[in-house]
């Protein structure tokens, strides 16, 4: 997660550098850099997100199952 707002943070740098500086002839290279920016923040964002949301449904499920096993003993 920390991967992703860094990226997400370097996106918005780089969109604030390009219109701070104005390079006419460079823009282009400066719209893909914050597009790929954005892109992989995001992914680490979500990536991380959903891996959370998943380990917190399998502890669920571990100490949803663990009471109905010892009932049965």
């Amino acid at each position: 997660m920390p991967i992703g707002f860094l990226f997400v943070s370097a996106g918005i740098l780089t969109i604030d550098y390009s219109l701070d500086r104005r390079p006419n002839d460079e823009w282009p290279v400066w719209v893909v850099i914050s597009i790929v920016l954005f892109n992989l923040g995001i992914g680490f964002l979500g990536s991380a997100f959903i891996h959370k949301v998943k380990s917190d449904l399998i502890r669920k499920e571990r100490t949803r199952s663990k009471p109905s096993e010892q009932e049965e003993a």
